[in-house]
This record gives structure tokens, C-alpha cells and sequence, in this order.
């Protein structure tokens, strides 16, 4: 399996699986997955795999059958809460992942670009907006994980010729989100309440937090854009440039609600180390790549609870 193969790590998640939706046709597509996940039934014309990242000869020898021409390596563990209670776990998908992602690359010899999917939070905390130069401070063990992908990817572009670029995603949200997430927890939250499957008061953490917010779609949009015309060894922030409180996000959704609905501040979801502000700096992509946001905010909030909805209705929410 060689000709124009693409590679989607991590393509049954939030972020893969819009990607995979909106890749243009181009030769072979190859989605990776867990062992013994399950592939959505629409995503017949991917040819599935179940690969576990963390075990080096199955990553190895999946990417010698393969034999792609680009791998958007998007897998990984995403959630900033949980990484506090499993780092371990977080580092061994998300830098011992990509450590044999690349080595597996560099075995089978062929020419193959990979972007790699690391995130804003390896940066250290600032009330300014974020640009790639800024320096590398993780605030959580998610952050950690992430900093370590991030530099293995670059230093493998620098030190072993591999053609590597690099995406730092900021927050971003969507239909499909899993409610681990806030957004997404508001969203289902609601759809819950409007069907009388919970009582109408909402359990929230920390709504003061800014968070620089794009759309989904938006993201892997500009992963294409990184994957066509990124600079081999070099890193792109994919952000909106804009941070948004969380109380405001919420009431945008409590505006679209059929329903009359409380909010009571639960502290057991407030998160450790919870970053006041963080806004990107997205000038390297805007001026490089000429890619920028276009969709609002205010169309991923209706079109994420429409989301919960139709999955609430039909017995499918998380």
C-alpha cells in the first residue's frame, strides 16, 4: 500500500474525526484506532487499523504496511483534569506515542510528512497573548506530555532530516465533544434538562477563565493548511486570537435553551492550577499559511447543542 497514502492517528476522536470529514479525496485514507474500538459505521471509505501507540513493534510494523505519504498524528490523551490522576498514562500516549510514530517513519525509509498535533498548554501561563516564541512552562501534567511530543517532533525534523511540522491547538469545541469538556458538558447539560431526564439546575466549575475558543472545524481546517504549506521544523499556533469567559460562553448557550434553567458553582469541578487567561498569538499561520477562524462562536455553541440534542434523543449521549 503505497500510492498517496494519508495516515489519521487518533481518527476516531474529537478533532480525527472531523478531519477525516473534511479531507479532500486524495488517494488512500487509513484511520487509526484503539484495539478492538470500534470505527463509526459511516466511516466506510476509510480503511480502519487498531493500533496501541504505546507499543513499539505494533506502531512499527503497521506503518511499514502502510507505507504512507503523510500522517496527521492527532492521537493522544486530551483531557487537562484527568491528566492529574494519570499522568503516566498521558505520557506514555502522548510522548512515547509520537516517539515511536516517528521512529517508525524513520525505519521504513520513505519520504513522508508528518504533522504533529501537540497544544498551547505547553506555554507558560501569560496575560498577553501567546506567540510561538513564548516560553515553554507547562502549568499540568497534560501540558508535560504535550511539551515532551512537541519537542521530540522538532528535534527530529532538526537532527534526523524526518519532514516534521508542528500544530499547538488552543481550545477548541465543537460537535462530538466529549463532556469531559466544558463546553460540551454545558451543552449536554441542557439537552438533559430540556427532555426531563435531569432536574433543571446546572452543576458548573470555574466560569470565570478566559480561554482563547475556535470551532473544530476550523482546527483541523488549519492542520490541512499546516500539512500543505507548513515549514518542515517549525511550529504554528492554531488559535483564534480571542479569549472568551466562561460564564459568557454559557450564557450563549442558556439563550438557546426551551428551558428555564438554574446554575449552581460545584468546586469539586474546579481544576488544579486553573490558568486565569489564555489567549494565542495566531500570526505565524495568519501571515504564513493564510489561515484564520471563520466560523463564529455563536454558530458552534447552537450547532454543539443541536449536537446533544439529536444524540439525547436518540439514546446516544455520552
Amino acid at each position: 500500500m503505497r500510492a498517496d497514502v494519508t495516515l489519521v492517528t487518533g481518527a476516531t476522536g474529537f478533532a480525527g474525526w472531523h478531519l477525516l470529514s473534511s479531507l479532500k479525496p486524495r488517494g488512500t485514507v487509513v484511520g487509526w484506532c484503539r484495539p478492538g474500538g470500534q470505527p463509526p459505521k459511516e466511516g466506510g471509505r476509510i480503511i480502519w487499523q487498531g493500533v496501541d501507540l504505546t507499543h513499539r513493534d505494533s506502531v512499527v510494523s503497521a506503518v511499514a504496511e502502510t507505507r504512507p505519504s503523510r500522517i496527521f498524528h492527532i492521537a493522544g490523551a486530551p483531557n487537562v483534569a484527568t491528566s492529574w490522576s494519570s499522568a503516566v498514562s498521558h505520557l506514555a500516549v502522548n510522548a512515547l506515542g509520537t516517539h515511536h510514530v516517528l521512529e517508525a517513519v524513520k525505519l521504513a525509509g520513505e519520504p513522508c510528512r508528518i504533522l504533529v498535533v501537540s497544544s498551547g498548554q505547553i506555554y507558560q501561563s501569560s496575560d498577553d497573548p501567546i506567540d510561538e516564541d513564548a516560553p515553554l512552562a507547562p502549568s499540568n501534567p497534560y501540558g508535560l506530555s504535550k511539551l515532551a511530543q512537541d519537542q521530540l517532533a522538532l528535534n527530529v525534523a532538526r537532527d534526523e532530516r524526518l519532514d516534521v511540522v508542528v500544530a499547538r491547538p488552543f481550545n477548541h469545541i465543537g460537535p462530538g465533544q466529549q463532556p469531559g469538556f466544558a463546553v460540551s458538558s454545558f451543552a449536554r447539560q441542557i439537552a438533559r434538562i430540556e427532555r426531563g431526564l435531569e432536574p433543571p439546575t446546572m452543576r458548573v466549575g470555574n466560569l470565570e477563565a478566559r480561554r482563547d475558543i475556535t470551532d473544530v472545524r476550523d482546527v483541523v481546517r488549519a492542520y490541512e493548511r499546516i500539512m500543505e504549506g507548513g515549514v518542515t521544523g517549525r511550529a504554528y499556533n492554531v488559535c483564534s486570537g480571542r479569549s472568551w469567559r466562561i460564564r459568557d460562553l454559557l450564557h450563549e448557550l442558556l439563550a438557546l435553551s426551551t428551558a428555564a434553567i438554574d446554575v449552581e458553582i460545584d468546586a469539586a469541578r474546579f481544576r488544579r492550577n486553573d490558568v486565569p487567561i489564555v489567549q494565542g498569538d495566531g500570526s505565524r499561520i495568519r501571515s504564513e499559511l493564510d489561515w484564520t477562524p471563520t466560523i463564529r462562536v455563536e454558530q458552534t455553541l447552537r450547532e454543539t447543542l443541536d449536537w446533544w440534542r439529536e444524540a439525547t434523543s436518540a439514546g446516544l449521549e455520552a
